[in-house]
């Protein structure tokens, strides 16, 4: 799922280099903490919010049918 996961923002952002994607494991649930630069972070949650909300949606439903509640948090 991370894969996935770096996989939809290399496709958004400019400086592919500094996306870091850190992975919390919890016993029931998964937790995405994502940072990119100043400049990309814009172009990773869009107008009011809606690519944010598409990648958690897609995020989400991956860990569904793993049976893992999963959050991405994304961090200035």
């Amino acid at each position: 799922m991370k894969e996935a996961l770096q996989t939809i923002i290399e496709s958004l952002v400019v400086e592919t280099d500094k996306i870091q994607i850190n992975e919390v494991q919890g016993e029931k649930s998964i937790v995405y903490e994502v940072k990119v630069a100043d400049k990309d972070m814009g172009r990773i949650i869009g107008k009011e919010g809606r690519i944010a909300k598409a990648i958690r949606v897609i995020c989400k439903s991956i860990g569904a049918k793993e049976h893992k509640k999963v959050t991405v948090e994304f961090i200035d």
